[in-house]
């Protein structure tokens, strides 16, 4: 978080000049002000973390500069210097708000120490800030949605597990809800009014990694100008969630293990050991079995995790809440996108039904946001939604209309993705001509409704030409 600069008032400019030097080159930003009365402007325009100010100044006095910023910027912390630093200024300047005192001439590291100890003042308040609207931030149980045995079965299971503190496990595909859950599990538990604190293990650099989660001391590596307190400390009281956890190093996940056997730590270059109250939910989309054999993964560390696991179903496995779920994204980007658009027609339901969801809900959701975005009618049509053929199947140069027989589905070298496709076309065909062409009667028989048969057979590259077909399109 880039810190604002630092305001430096003194009405001598090789003061005013050597401080300049000083701080810029500890990388802080820096003002520069020759009077009180233009201080007082600068404040007014622009943020500033601190203000460093001599209690002589000409015109306003330092004491009278410090009394007038206090009531235009309360909380604002001032350092006060002054060449004539007696017991008696130093409690005047302290009972008119000033953080700190310094006389004249000074060590520039006690000035540095002040200043760092502001600065950090400043990014702890930021950090607070940004955890409560973050904390404010709606996960619901009922923004889980879906009617599927599994679906409902995993929102009991988040209402029983949430009252407590285990530490939780979340397995799935991307895009299934892992962090919809972790949030719900959080909003559900005796934890919810602290903070809830997210981390990307794959976002972040693995260099990086261990510093953001842990923090690190001053001086623990180039660039750490002041100590930084870590997720884990930001995360106190409160909830830790680390999304991706099958991306994180061996290293690392070794210093985690520690961490999860009674909350304490140390920060990156100390040596003091630090401990916090935090609850754990883990999640990751990895294969862990399969990262454990390979020695990615410790197995000591799954199993410290896997108090409590959850395992968000895929949506091919819950086809029956697609429409359910594009019904709800539809309504949600019609009203941010100010659409009226309030249905989704029935050749692009059979569509979305048709389509394998390899992104699962959050392709859903792209893809809904998108036909919003497009459609200029009062409903989605198949326009309007992306070619799904491009991500179902490969062409091979294939012909339009060719009604032959494909070659074997399990022939060496092909794709689970081809081999399904030419096994689909084969069902279809066979039943079509058990039927005599007549599509009722296929759809019936392969449980599928017959705009779906249809959307199926254009996707195949099968034409309906020839095909009995009574009812509408």
């Amino acid at each position: 978080m880039k810190l604002p600069p630092l305001l430096v008032v003194d009405d001598e400019k090789n003061m005013r000049l050597s401080l300049e030097t000083v701080l810029r080159a500890e990388d802080y930003d820096v003002r520069l002000a020759d009077s009180a009365e233009a201080a007082l402007k600068l404040i007014g325009d622009e943020e500033v973390f601190m203000i460093i100010t001599d209690a002589r100044l000409g015109g306003m006095s330092g004491y009278e500069f410090l009394k007038e910023a206090a009531k235009r910027k309360p909380g604002l912390p001032i350092l006060m210097m002054t060449a004539y630093a007696t017991p008696k200024l130093a409690v005047e300047a302290i009972k008119n708000g000033a953080i700190d005192y310094l006389g004249k001439p000074f060590d520039p590291d006690e000035l540095l120490h002040a200043v760092a100890r502001c600065a950090e003042r400043h990014q702890l308040l930021a950090e607070n800030a940004a955890l409560k609207a973050r904390a404010g931030e709606s996960y619901r149980l009922e923004h889980i949605i879906g009617e599927a045995p599994k679906v409902r079965e995993l929102r009991q299971l988040i209402q029983t597990v949430a009252p407590t503190d285990a530490t939780v496990l979340i397995l799935g595909e991307s895009g299934t809800g892992k962090e919809l859950i972790a949030g719900a599990i959080h909003t559900l538990s005796r934890r919810t009014g602290q903070a809830y604190i997210r981390l990307n293990c794959a976002a972040i650099p693995e260099t990086l990694l261990e510093s953001e989660l842990f923090g690190y001391e001053r001086g623990a590596f180039t660039g750490a100008h002041r100590t930084k307190r870590g997720y884990v400390e930001e995360a106190d009281g409160g909830t830790l969630f680390l999304d991706e956890i099958g991306d994180m190093s061996r290293p690392l996940q070794a210093k985690l293990l520690r961490f999860l056997e009674d909350g304490s730590f140390t920060r990156v270059g100390g040596t003091q050991e630090l401990k916090v109250n935090v609850r754990l939910i883990a999640a990751t989309n990895r294969n862990i079995v399969e990262a454990i054999r390979k020695g990615e993964f410790r197995e000591d560390l799954f199993h410290r995790l896997n108090v409590m696991q959850f395992r968000p179903p895929p949506l091919r496995e819950r086809s029956g809440d697609i429409l359910l779920l594009a019904g709800h994204f539809l309504r949600q980007f019609s009203f941010r996108l100010a659409k009226n658009i309030t249905t989704i027609n029935e050749p692009a339901r059979a569509a979305l039904v048709a389509h394998s969801w390899p992104g699962n809900v959050r392709e859903l959701r792209n893809v809904v946001e998108r036909a919003v975005i497009l459609e200029t009618t009062v409903e989605v049509t198949p326009a309007s939604l992306p070619d799904f053929e491009v991500e179902s199947r490969l062409r091979e140069g294939r012909g339009t209309g060719d009604w032959q027989r494909p070659v074997a589905a399990d022939e060496p070298g092909i794709s689970l993705s081809e081999a399904l496709v030419r096994f689909e076309r084969e069902l279809i065909l066979s039943a079509i001509e058990r039927h005599h062409g007549d599509l009722d009667r296929t759809a019936g028989e392969l449980k599928l409704s017959r705009s779906t048969l249809r959307y199926r057979m254009s996707r195949l590259d099968l034409p309906v030409d020839g095909a009995v077909d009574e009812g509408p399109p």
